[in-house]
């Protein structure tokens, strides 16, 4: 079954977070990057249980990831939401908590 995809105001500011930092160098691959985030989360969305459950970061929680991108996301009622985009060496916990 294959989810509807929507990205939580926090996920839609890290998406901003990483274009701005990568275009800093390279502008193109911002945009593309950013796309291929994006292509990836529809991607969870036809399997969403595939990854592995991360409930210490929240109830319900699961990651995915994307080259050294951590895409999290829950499940509700149908709807896959992109809780998160972090990148792997960010503290998880002290960036979950803010």
């Amino acid at each position: 079954m294959r989810l509807q995809v929507e990205f939580s105001d926090r996920a839609e500011a890290d998406l901003e977070g990483v274009a701005d930092y990568i275009a800093l160098d390279n502008p193109k691959r911002a945009v593309s990057f950013v796309r291929e985030l994006r292509a990836r989360c529809e991607r969870i969305a036809g399997q969403p249980r595939a990854n592995r459950l991360r409930e210490e970061l929240g109830p319900g929680t699961r990651g995915a990831v994307h080259g050294p991108h951590l895409i999290l996301y829950t499940e509700r009622r149908g709807v896959l939401v992109i809780e998160r985009i972090v990148h792997g060496a960010r503290d998880l916990g002290r960036l979950l908590d803010e």
